[in-house]
């Protein structure tokens, strides 16, 4: 795992969705429609950004037993929404978690899909860029 730093100033959707798209090989679709970025790698899905105005959100894959670590640590990070709840949290954007936190968590995320990922496509996304603020 590559340790990445974070945006600069405080870590807002704005800032988030950057951060995200930082990352190799990664697109941001709307397959729900708006309001729910939806970030992926070779296809595969590792964030969803909701835009909820009263309780925006994202969700992150995870493995098990560090996910619930997250939950029982931050009251703001739940089981995935819609999602399966034993590898998906939901981090609820409230200022309750520590930004240097949620980055680790979106970089633990990345890092979880792109294992699952074939062998040649793994050698290339570990030979491309890295994300710098």
């Amino acid at each position: 795992m590559t340790t990445r730093r974070g945006p600069r100033g405080p870590l807002d959707e704005e800032r988030l969705a950057a951060f995200l798209l930082d990352f190799p090989e990664t697109t941001q679709v709307n397959p729900f429609g708006p309001g729910v970025d939806v970030y992926t790698v070779a296809g595969k899905v590792f964030a969803l950004l909701s835009g909820d105005p009263t309780t925006p959100s994202i969700s992150l894959k995870c493995d098990p037993a560090r996910a619930l670590a997250l939950r029982a640590t931050y009251p703001a990070v739940t089981a995935g929404y819609h999602l399966n709840k034993a590898h998906w949290n939901t981090v609820r954007l409230d200022g309750t978690v520590p930004d240097d936190e949620l980055l680790a968590m979106v970089e633990h995320s990345f890092d979880r899909v792109v294992a699952g990922l074939p062998r040649a496509v793994r050698t290339r996304l570990e030979q491309g860029p890295r994300p710098t603020p």
